[in-house]
């Protein structure tokens, strides 16, 4: 059986989520799209197998227990087991704030429970499917806005996002020591600056979202070329 990879934040076409998606499937993988917004995430998964990519989609807020619990059961009777996760659902309420003192608590709560907590309750809940597999491995998709808060450089933007991904560096370093013995790895990435936002005007130097995902799938252990290719199991 192929090795199945779950992927959250994977509703939008022009996202990393869904380029991460079509990365994993294109180099063997079996891959589970999750996303908020379940017509949108299903209509990703129908191209790609439409393309003889294997791929499932499911509805995922990382922030609602039903959620959660019931994407969990999905891989659990459909698979019994996840071989990766990850973590790249995110949220960035506050993106046209420049500093830390121009923080709105409310988003940078928003922020938190996606980022942070979410990600925290996915792993969770995933454990027992992580732990079933031979060699697991966990994801966790990170951002420089987290070293913006220690670059002593000042100012801060979109401080509740920055807020967010420090800790999420947190979680991921504390997640890692946690699941050494058990055998699964757990690994941050920062993709850095990408295209995936034309409605807040992404920059001409960010890279595409295809080029980024290459960054993720590689930290999930699938080797990666120089040219940018691996081969296709």
């Amino acid at each position: 059986m192929n090795e199945i990879a779950l992927v959250t934040g994977a509703s939008r076409a022009q996202g990393l989520g869904f380029a991460v998606a079509r990365e994993f499937a294109t180099r063997g993988h079996h891959v589970v799209l999750a996303g908020r917004d379940l017509a949108r995430t299903r209509a990703l998964a129908e191209q790609l197998t439409a393309e003889g990519l294997p791929a499932d989609a499911v509805r995922l807020d990382v922030t609602v227990a039903a959620d959660i619990a019931a994407g969990a059961e999905f891989l659990h009777t459909r698979f019994g087991r996840l071989d990766v996760l990850v973590n790249n659902a995110s949220t960035m309420p506050d993106f046209t704030a420049l500093s830390l003192l121009d923080a709105d608590r409310a988003e940078a709560r928003a922020a938190y429970d996606v980022d942070v907590l979410g990600t925290l309750a996915l792993v969770q809940a995933c454990l027992p499917l992580l732990r079933a597999a031979p060699a697991a491995r966990i994801v966790n998709v990170s951002s420089a806005a987290a070293g913006q808060l220690t670059a002593g450089t000042g100012g801060v933007r979109a401080p509740g996002h920055s807020l967010a991904k420090y800790a999420l560096d947190a979680l991921t370093t504390a997640l890692a020591a946690e699941l050494r013995e058990s055998g699964i790895a757990v690994t941050g990435v920062d993709p850095g600056s990408v295209a995936t936002h034309p409605e807040r005007g992404d920059d001409a130097d960010d890279r595409s979202p295809a080029e980024a995902a290459l960054d993720v799938v590689e930290a999930a252990g699938v080797p990666i070329s120089a040219a940018g290719r691996a081969p296709l199991a």
